[in-house]
């Protein structure tokens, strides 16, 4: 703000010196009156043709006896002029001698050079960015950092819900920086660099700041592609510049983000690598390496790519303690809930455990938009609480995307998700050990034209086999219904097939869990180009694809002959749930199990029918399981 300040008044008064200088030479220098010679003037005075003049040295103005103003020069030292004005009765004036001041003669002498030194002066101090952290043309080489002081950072572990063992990790850091001899008295050495691991969202930058926050030291925050310039050397300058601006401010933190950006492994690119890449991470490792126990600097680095980080960077002595912060579970997910909704006004209705139980999958800044995506929702309804139901309408709307009211679709699509959704809700019921359903509808939303949702009871993180079969059997009876019920096949299940081929192939060669045992058929074989993994599989011989393909088929055909058994033994549950499909438009949980009880479905909770369907082509959406994964709710995709 203050160079800001200075540039500004330099050329406020530069415009003033310009108005000054050229004012006085206009007035010095501007003639209004009629330039006349010397001889015409001691004619017309002998004539008797002049009235008065005005002698200012050796410069006279005046007036002709017409009126005619005129300015004439006349010798120096002439002393014959005066008696031949008075002999002719001119009226004489005298201006008293008044000499320039010598500062406006040096002023007007020197007043170019002046300027072309003060816009040479100010267009260096632009190039020099004008101080630590400038973006002048001459600030290549310093430090992007952005210091937050202890003043400003206000976050602390108390902002910072789901990931407790990571909390734990870190909370050493915190004391050490708070009180550095408890752990020097013992011999023991700080981790000099922390990396923060985890998917994209799930609060590692917070955590950092939350580490500052506790210690109360400042907290210097950076991204790992502002050390890239396509100049060579520039990365390598920031990060000297970064080490040094930090110990000025020992003890600090050091919060690199994305540091994967810079710290790729070296020579994996094309031709050796990235000269400036290498070197910039080079001249990282060196400061790392050269930090003193008793300097107080942390370096703290997240990325979600771990796994192509240069090993240096992971050795004990640069980043020797890697932490883990992971997407939360179902409690982790409740106190996150928690944190975000305290400046949110919320109605009594309003459980965060409830919230929590459905949205599996979900980090730290999915439940942020979620809570923000509903009062959002309550303001544009004109409420003064947000209640449960906006939060509802959140979930579908961050899950399954926004209700597409813009196409008008027939009778007969309708009729035709009504079935495909039914087929999938009746059978998802029906087969023991299954995700409850959670909700069914027919309004499409995003990219589904309509979907069934099941929510789990608890966090799962792997899958049995037969439950993977039972999902296969429920992406089917979207198809089934559609046979046994309007005898036609639709583009509808296409995403159903997909999925359902997709876990029975990885059944068979990646979870040995068919008949060929327990063997990976194709092994992954990761490879480098131009800086980046590729994956490729190996190949198998012809006759292994075939027994492949064949274990994949007879999956694919039993589970097919389960479903559809079970939907032709309960068409009366089918024919029932599409009917109220069509009626409502969306059934929850309550609605569903009233149904496959043989009772007529309740009215639904908000007490706000179905409207008439404004959505297009059938298509269907279940619950994406993947084993060894948190299952996060998708919708399905359906090519028309």
């Amino acid at each position: 703000m203050n160079n800001v300040f200075k540039n500004v008044l330099l050329w406020v008064a530069i415009g003033v010196i310009l108005i000054f200088v050229f004012q006085n030479l206009n007035s010095s220098s501007s003639t209004p009156a009629q330039a006349m010679n010397f001889s015409t003037f001691v004619n017309s005075v002998k004539q008797g043709q002049v009235a008065d003049v005005t002698m200012d040295g050796n410069h006279l103005t005046g007036a002709l006896s017409s009126g005619q103003q005129f300015s004439v020069y006349t010798p120096p030292n002439d002393t014959q002029l005066v008696p031949q004005l008075l002999a002719a009765g001119v009226k004489i004036s005298v201006k008293p001698p008044q000499g320039q001041s010598l500062l406006l003669a040096l002023l007007i002498n020197w007043f170019p050079m002046l300027l072309l030194i003060g816009v040479w002066i100010f267009f260096m101090r632009q190039m020099g960015g004008g101080g630590a952290g400038g973006r002048g043309a001459m600030s290549f080489g310093r430090s992007r950092a952005r210091m937050l002081s202890e003043e400003n950072n206000k976050i602390t572990f108390a902002d910072v819900a789901g990931v407790e063992e990571a909390k734990e990790e870190v909370a050493e850091i915190v004391d050490f920086l708070r009180d550095p001899s408890k752990f020097q008295r013992l011999g023991g050495r700080i981790p000099k660099g922390v990396l923060l691991m985890g998917s994209p969202g799930s609060g590692k930058t917070l955590l950092a700041r939350a580490i500052a926050g506790e210690a109360k030291v400042p907290f210097f925050s950076i991204s790992g592609s502002d050390f890239v310039e396509m100049f060579v050397g520039v990365g390598a300058s920031r990060v000297r510049d970064m080490f040094e601006q930090a110990k000025k401010h020992a003890p600090c933190i050091i919060f690199i983000d994305e540091i994967d950006a810079v710290g790729r492994q070296r020579g994996a690119g094309l031709g050796g690598g990235n000269d400036e890449r290498e070197q910039t991470l080079n001249q990282m490792l060196v400061e790392m390496d050269g930090f003193e126990g008793t300097e107080g600097i942390i370096v703290i680095a997240a990325t979600n790519r771990p796994d192509v980080l240069d090993p240096a960077l992971l050795r004990p002595g640069r980043f020797d303690r890697q932490v883990t912060v992971p997407l939360p579970d179902i409690r982790g997910r409740e106190q996150i809930l928690q944190v975000h909704m305290r400046k949110v006004p919320l109605a009594p209705d309003v459980d965060a455990r409830v919230i929590s139980r459905g949205t599996p999958g979900f980090s730290g800044a999915d439940l942020a938009n979620l809570v923000n995506e509903a009062a959002l929702m309550a303001a544009r309804k004109s409420k003064r609480l947000v209640d449960m139901h906006d939060f509802e309408d959140a979930k579908d709307k961050v899950m399954m995307g926004a209700e597409r009211k813009s196409v008008v679709m027939s009778d007969k699509q309708r009729e035709t998700t009504a079935y495909h959704e039914s087929g999938h809700a009746v059978v998802a019921k029906l087969l023991p050990g299954t995700d409850p359903v959670h909700k069914v509808t027919i309004i499409p939303r995003g990219r589904a034209l309509g979907l069934t949702m099941q929510l789990p009871t608890e966090d799962r993180f792997n899958y049995e086999r037969q439950e993977i079969l039972h999902n296969i059997s429920i992406l089917m009876g979207g198809r089934i219904a559609e046979e046994v019920f309007l005898n036609q096949m639709t583009t509808g299940a296409g995403n159903d097939i997909e999925r359902a081929t997709d876990l029975a192939r990885k059944m068979v060669t990646q979870w040995g869990m068919s008949t060929i045992g327990p063997m990976v058929i194709g092994e992954k074989e990761e490879e480098m180009f131009l800086g980046r993994e590729v994956t490729k599989h190996s190949s198998v011989s012809e006759r292994t694809a075939q027994t492949v393909d064949e274990e994949v088929r007879g999956i694919i055909q039993e589970r097919y002959q389960v479903a559809r058994k079970l939907i032709e033994d309960n068409r009366d549950i089918v024919e029932r749930m599409a009917h109220a499909l069509l009626k409502f438009e969306t059934l929850d949980a309550g609605q569903v199990n009233d149904l496959m009880a043989g009772r007529d479905p309740r009215p639904p909770q908000d007490n706000n029918p179905g409207t008439p369907a404004v959505s297009g082509n059938s298509g269907v959406g279940n619950s994406e399981q993947v084993p060894n994964n948190l299952p996060k709710l998708n919708p399905g995709e359906h090519p028309v």
